[in-house]
């Protein structure tokens, strides 16, 4: 399986990363792949370390006549977004990842592809690997559980790195050099009451959102995608308003830091209701195609018969549920004013989830500017404590400001320019990199983030480049030359 990811060029880094693809990597569930690595970097005679959280580092001497040189850091996170189509049949706390060949791409079947970021931990690999490469003193930090809490960068203890230039490998625009990042926060919100029994001789339908692309909710939030929950929602709240429908349950989204996909509804009516709701979610079929014909092509929104559940949401608190979440802000807020064309803050409306009666509510907001995200915070806040909800604001993670003084990022523009004759843009992501975390318990490290082209993560259509990840390979190496004493 994979096979053919070997022949491609770098060989170091696709053989690595086939042997990451055979490994089940969803975040909170890293433990092969740390005793993959921990092997690894003890099969290779390296100094290896896995800290108690069970992030590892591995230390790999400097070549000869190379001593005097900045120790570097390697730093790319082990855990994977898990994502896949509704039709495709895949566990991803077992099953290894199948790779494709598009054209100059790779990308996996109905799954995300864990180039996000296997590539970056692919090619820190291969350094360790090659005994013919001319650099200083490295060390590879492999992080856990980036993609649901960044525990691993937040557990980091002090002291235990002796390097001080941080190369984060996980970006995905090949040619660009990040220098800052956002924070962000999670806002969980809870309803709570009882079921009710469903009245008799009414009927029961599902309703379907599908075919959204999703994506990462910091890097795509700015495209307009379509977001499946405020979609259904949308529905909903007519239909509770003009049909008198009850809901009995919801599933929508399934990750903090994805933009959802698909969401369900499984709602209950007066047996005369069909027809009327039938031509209704036609008609917002018909709306919502029209709306997003652009970014959102494949859009299915559809009714069809259910098995009649036993009970529903108590109605009064249904409204306050549907009425909130219809209202919850999504989506960017406010763009950057010193980078033009990068989202300053944003939040996505990630998952809505009824269990027994009750429901809950799960945003995740972002902001380069901390006090702008705690604006966000409490406009979420508001929102649902109006509704009658629960909400914790918690989990917050720092951005990463800017170093117009660099030393690092003066030598990997000059040393691309030298490779590419093209000056890299310097750029600032809105997203939730490592090095913000990371920067607060080693605050002396020169921080530069970069990578291969990677599109559409955190969703099943994510795919790598492959010619951007040998010209990432030629620079990460011109660049461990050129550290400076």
């Amino acid at each position: 399986m994979n096979d053919f990811l070997k022949t491609l060029e770098p060989q170091a880094i696709w053989q690595n990363f086939a042997h990451l693809l055979s490994i089940p990597r969803p975040s909170k569930k890293e433990a092969a792949v740390i005793e993959f690595m921990k092997n690894f970097g003890q099969n290779l005679g390296l100094k290896t370390i896995v800290d108690e959280n069970g992030n590892v580092i591995i230390r790999k001497p400097a070549s000869p006549g190379m001593e005097n040189r900045k120790g570097v850091i390697l730093q790319a996170h082990l855990d994977m977004v898990p994502q896949k189509n509704s039709d495709k049949v895949h566990d991803f706390e077992k099953d290894p990842i199948v790779a494709l060949l598009d054209g100059e791409w790779v990308k996996a079947d109905g799954t995300t592809l864990g180039a996000d970021n296997g590539i970056g931990a692919a090619a820190a690999m291969a350094v360790l690997q090659d005994k013919n490469l001319v650099h200083g003193p490295v060390e590879t930090l492999f992080t856990i559980d980036e993609e649901t809490g960044m525990t691993g960068a937040f557990n980091l203890k002090p002291g235990i790195l002796e390097g001080k230039i941080l190369l984060n490998l996980d970006s995905e625009d090949e040619g660009e050099l990040y220098v800052g990042c956002a924070g962000g926060i999670d806002a969980n919100i809870s309803f709570t009451g009882p079921e009710c029994p469903v009245p008799a001789g009414w009927q029961s339908w599902r309703i379907h959102v599908k075919g959204l692309k999703g994506g990462h909710s910091g890097l795509d939030i700015h495209i307009g995608r379509g977001n499946a929950n405020k979609l259904l929602f949308r529905y909903l709240k007519h239909a509770l308003r003009k049909h008198g429908i009850r809901i009995a349950a919801v599933e929508g989204g399934s990750l903090r830091n994805a933009i959802p996909r698909e969401a369900f509804a499984t709602i209950v009516a007066p047996a005369d209701k069909h027809e009327p709701l039938v031509k209704c979610v036609a008609e917002y079929a018909s709306t919502f195609k029209k709306e997003l014909a652009v970014t959102e092509p494949d859009l299915q929104f559809y009714i069809e018969p259910a098995t009649l559940p036993l009970t529903t949401l108590d109605p009064e608190m249904a409204a306050r549920l549907v009425n909130a979440v219809y209202a919850c802000p999504n989506g960017v807020i406010r763009m950057n004013d010193a980078f033009p064309g990068l989202v300053e803050t944003s939040t996505n409306l990630a998952i809505v989830r009824t269990d027994k009666g009750n429901a809950s509510v799960l945003c995740l907001l972002r902001s380069s500017v901390d006090s702008a995200k705690d604006d966000l915070a409490e406009m979420t806040d508001s929102v649902f404590v109006l509704a009658g909800a629960d909400v914790n604001i918690d989990g917050g993670y720092p951005g990463w400001k800017p170093n117009p003084d660099s030393a690092i990022l003066q030598v990997m523009k000059d040393t691309y320019q030298s490779l590419y004759n093209k000056i890299p843009d310097v750029k600032a992501i809105h997203a939730g990199l490592e090095c913000g975390i990371l920067g607060g318990a080693y605050p002396h490290w020169d921080m530069i983030s970069f990578g291969p082209t990677i599109r559409y993560p955190h969703s099943p259509d994510e795919k790598v480049n492959i010619p951007s990840v040998q010209k990432f390979w030629i620079y990460l190496l011109e660049t461990l030359k050129n550290i400076p004493s």
